[in-house]
């Protein structure tokens, strides 16, 4: 019996050894070698402009008059202003807001250092995937303790007497 076992698991470990993944968390592949048909994004029609004075200054890389512009067209369809959509910077409506959260100082350097600690953090979560027989995606495992469950979170503040209108009172 022992050596049965122990034949099924050094099986286990030959096959885990022999998968190729690149340590990542995420384990995504196409099916094929042909073009991704995702990628291929229609243009909207060329227009001819009423005054060629009054067209913008091209933009190498940038966007382009052409470009398909989903979200906006959705806003507009939708009755509302496409340009809302577009970084603005702080709304007077928020400077309080931004204002108290910034109370403290703020770290001009606080996007590389947590992009660093969690590269950091994958690394050391995708550290054994490659011995792992089959290629399961670990993304959602690995950041499984820092979620929040919200059936949970509303339960907690129900159970205290706090109103919380989405969530069904206790009997």
């Amino acid at each position: 019996m022992n050596l049965a076992r122990g034949a099924i698991i050094l099986t286990i470990c030959a096959l885990a050894g022999c998968s190729s993944g690149d340590g990542t968390l995420r384990y995504f592949s196409d099916s094929g070698g042909g073009p991704e048909e995702f990628n291929i994004v229609p243009s909207k029609e060329l227009e001819q402009p009423e005054d060629y004075a009054a067209l913008p200054a091209p933009t190498p890389g940038g966007s382009n008059r052409v470009d398909q512009q989903p979200l906006g067209d959705a806003v507009a369809v939708l009755g509302g202003r496409p340009s809302a959509l577009e970084d603005q910077g702080v709304s007077t409506a928020d400077g309080a807001l931004v204002t108290y959260a910034s109370r403290a100082g703020v770290d001009p350097q606080i996007r590389p250092t947590l992009a660093a600690e969690d590269e950091e953090f994958r690394r050391r979560k995708a550290m054994f995937n490659n011995l792992r027989p089959f290629k399961l995606d670990q993304y959602y495992r690995a950041y499984e303790d820092q979620s929040i469950d919200p059936r949970n979170v509303a339960k907690y503040y129900v159970s205290r007497g706090v109103p919380v209108p989405s969530y069904p009172p206790l009997n």
